[in-house]
């Protein structure tokens, strides 16, 4: 019989941001009072499984997200700059819809199938698959929680499905404390599956920001 291995991609929860900033790698941006009850419902999706390894981006958003999990299973929180946000220009500064009307920042506009503003999209897939590789290997037969954000986590589902890199940002299928999940038959990807174990915390069933 083969071997099966699940690695599951779990987005940090709601980060208490009350200006609206693009935080990106800023550190210092913390969960909300709401953000730390989706990490705790995060964890209790995971109840029964047989988790056997925990992994997280080093940002306190993704740590504290971890902490649920860690309690939960008894795993320590072992932190990986692969599976950090994505770069972006932007960060620190308030950015809408708005904002792309201002021709000081067009030159950073010129390409959205890189993207021009931050690290391109192929550089995000190739950490991100480099760090299920490995984290695969390690949690062999069994199953790892990796904490991560939302855009590494949706570049790593559209390469696992085959799908194009390039996307719009407001159909990622990536929520607050949602759960990608790669189950692997030996070194070979059989699913892709997607969970929200924090939905009832959405406001009127509304996808909440956040990077």
């Amino acid at each position: 019989m083969s071997t099966t291995t699940v690695v599951h991609l779990l987005r940090h929860g709601e980060v208490h941001n009350p200006q609206g900033i693009l935080y990106g790698r800023l550190p210092e941006f913390h969960l909300s009072e709401r953000g730390h009850e989706m990490a705790v419902q995060a964890a209790a999706w995971f109840a029964g499984r047989d988790v056997a390894l925990l992994y997280s981006s080093p940002l306190e958003r993704a740590q504290e997200t971890a902490e649920p999990v860690s309690e939960r299973f008894g795993l320590p929180v072992r932190l990986d700059d692969r599976l950090i946000e994505a770069g972006n220009s932007f960060q620190g500064r308030a950015f809408s819809s708005r904002s792309i009307r201002d021709p000081r920042i067009w030159h950073r506009l010129y390409n959205p199938f890189q993207p021009s503003w931050g690290e391109p999209y192929s550089a995000i897939v190739a950490r991100m698959v480099e760090v299920i590789k490995n984290v695969r290997k390690e949690a062999w037969g069994r199953e790892a929680v990796c904490v991560s954000h939302q855009l590494p986590i949706w570049m790593a589902r559209r390469a696992a499905e085959g799908q194009r890199l390039w996307h719009r940002p407001d159909r990622r299928q990536c929520n607050l404390a949602s759960v990608t999940t790669l189950t692997f038959e030996e070194n070979r990807l059989v699913s892709v599956g997607y969970a929200e174990p924090a939905a009832e915390l959405y406001p009127a069933g509304r996808t909440l920001p956040g990077a």
